[in-house]
């Protein structure tokens, strides 16, 4: 079971990020944690797969609950949520080993797409984890506009923004996101761009 613990001071963000992890393909289960102090008592009993971290909280914060957290647990992976630019936080963040960062007022499909990589690299990295991370059978069979489609969305584009990318009308776009969504059984864009990492159309 592919789980996610979500760690941030305020319930608002912590929920909207929550609910956009949720969406993610072969996630079960997302807990939600509001310190640091909170994540770093709760991680030895529950081993979630991924941790996203709010990098500024109350207490010892992020950086020092994450800095903590892979003091007893190297192989715990984690990732900064940011809210704007805090290159200073992620930095140190990143120096104490934490993967990478997630800004807080990120599109949707950009948060699961993070998300999804994070967890198709453990997988990579982890035998333990791969089965759970790519899907069963062989990868649904995409053109190569539906590829160029896919990594639009991947990078946030709307179809307007992909159509002019592509020299297509956006309602040509349309249609090859629908043929898209049919292939990788997919209710949403999120949920495409997520399986695309998942069976290693996207990289």
């Amino acid at each position: 079971m592919t789980t996610v613990l979500v760690c941030d001071d305020a319930p608002l963000a912590r929920e909207a990020i929550r609910r956009a992890v949720g969406a993610v393909p072969g996630i079960e289960r997302v807990t939600a944690a509001g310190s640091g102090e909170e994540v770093l008592a709760r991680y030895p009993i529950e081993r979630p797969d991924l941790v996203l971290m709010d990098v500024r909280m109350p207490g010892i914060g992020g950086v020092e609950a994450s800095r903590r957290l892979m003091a007893s647990h190297p192989d715990a992976m984690i990732f900064m949520l940011t809210m704007g630019e805090d290159p200073d936080g992620v930095a140190r963040a990143v120096s104490c080993g934490a993967r990478g960062y997630i800004a807080k007022d990120a599109a949707r499909e950009e948060v699961a797409a993070t998300v999804a990589l994070a967890l198709a690299h453990s997988g990579a990295a982890s035998g333990s984890r791969s089965n759970r991370v790519r899907p069963a059978g062989s990868p649904p069979a995409l053109t190569e506009r539906e590829r160029e489609v896919l990594d639009g969305m991947s990078r946030g584009k709307s179809n307007g923004d992909i159509g002019r990318e592509l020299y297509l009308s956006e309602d040509t776009i349309k249609t090859h996101a629908r043929r898209l969504f049919r292939k990788l059984a997919a209710a949403d864009r999120a949920q495409a761009v997520a399986l695309g990492f998942r069976w290693g159309i996207l990289h």
